[in-house]
């Protein structure tokens, strides 16, 4: 709501054009019906932030978790796992790194009854790519399976850390060598409590977006290099 009345007060004072910066997109999950009439959230929320004035929104994280992976591993050795069937794929196809995904069954919301891994991880360090974690279960249920299935060593980049519940407590547990979230939502706290965090700033990735939204150039270009 605040954004909102930022956004407003904005159109209000004649500005030419309006572009909001949400590392955190508000309700992104509902984005679709899970059943018979329920909302979808996340539009709403679209049409909120257009109906106040915004022109553009920007919410972009990639480039940081990208350049994480090619500074702190050897990507010869390394697979990309995807906890879902969509989740990593437009990445491993642009870099052409190894791959490998989870088929899931979900009874109800945060709550996996099961996993089946596809693809082969033995001897390689996989890395499991995601949006979002927030109770971490199915983090931690696919790096168990990934230390069965032979995996030398197990890692997680998220971009949203919400991490509520016994989130800190499943990650101490799992066989994750790192949790790496970014900065997307505060995390001084979780990492005073779980040793396993580590946090990646993406101040530089938004700051590049802004820099070429201003002077005209191309957002787009980010999705396909890391200009830093």
């Amino acid at each position: 709501m605040e954004l909102c009345i930022m956004i407003h007060a904005c159109k209000i004072a004649s500005a030419k054009r309006i572009t909001a910066v949400v590392p955190l997109f508000p309700y992104a999950r509902q984005d679709k019906k899970d059943k018979s009439r329920a909302p979808i959230t996340a539009k709403l929320v679209a049409n909120m932030l257009q109906r106040s004035g915004c022109d553009h929104v920007i919410l972009y994280a990639e480039p940081s978790s990208i350049l994480y992976i090619r500074t702190h591993f050897d990507v010869r050795d390394v697979v990309v796992v995807s906890p879902d069937a969509g989740g990593a794929k437009r990445l491993v196809i642009q870099f052409d790194w190894d791959f490998a995904l989870f088929h899931k069954e979900r009874k109800k919301a945060n709550a996996v009854s099961r996993m089946v891994l596809v693809g082969h991880v033995k001897d390689k360090v996989a890395i499991l790519v995601d949006d979002m974690a927030d109770t971490c279960g199915t983090l931690c249920l696919a790096a168990h399976h990934l230390a069965e299935a032979g995996a030398s060593k197990i890692y997680a980049i998220v971009t949203h850390g919400i991490l509520s519940g016994n989130a800190l407590k499943n990650i101490e547990e799992s066989a994750l060598e790192k949790l790496i979230v970014t900065n997307t939502l505060p995390q001084r706290e979780n990492q005073a409590k779980c040793s396993k965090i580590e946090v990646i700033d993406i101040g530089p990735v938004l700051g590049e977006v802004i820099r070429r939204s201003h002077y005209g150039e191309s957002v787009s270009k980010l999705f396909h290099e890391v200009p830093y």
